[in-house]
């Protein structure tokens, strides 16, 4: 059986790092899925957007940050006018605001890139119903494979 390909959007690396009171369940799957990559159970990927995320951080943070994504070799994907034109259509389509354009990029890249699930904490536009339903309508309408959008919860 293939590994599967996991786009890992911000968030994810957020969660890891969190040391909020109430994220102590979501902080321990995130970190059994990063441990999972880092055994090479999946295949790990980010994007130069997750990289600009990232650097917007205060600086403990973003140098905490950039370590966690270093140490587990992540292959990086670019975004390409074909990721824009995705993304754009998400949004026509309802299923991402207009204000956060950078959530729709994120499914965008995962599903111009052929991979399998975008795995996110986001649960305010990403990681619900209406999201996955309609990205899957979407790509399959724009000629691309279904993608699934989940926590590292939802990975096993």
């Amino acid at each position: 059986m293939k590994k599967l390909k996991l786009y890992l959007d911000t968030s994810v690396f957020n969660f890891a790092l969190s040391d909020r009171t109430g994220d102590e369940n979501a902080k321990t799957a995130t970190e059994k899925l990063l441990q999972k990559i880092k055994q090479d159970i999946y295949d790990g990927y980010i994007s130069e957007l997750v990289m600009r995320e990232v650097i917007r951080a205060p600086e403990l943070k973003r140098t905490a940050l950039i370590n966690l994504i270093n140490d587990l070799n992540l292959e990086s994907l670019v975004i390409v006018k074909e990721i824009e034109m995705l993304a754009e259509k998400y949004i026509e389509e309802g299923l991402i605001p207009k204000k956060y354009q950078e959530d729709a990029i994120h499914i965008a890249i995962a599903s111009i890139n052929d991979l399998d699930v975008i795995v996110s904490w986001n649960f305010e536009h990403m990681v619900k119903l209406k999201t996955r339903k309609g990205v899957i309508a979407v790509n399959e309408l724009m000629g691309y494979k279904a993608i699934e959008i989940i926590t590292p919860q939802e990975v096993d």
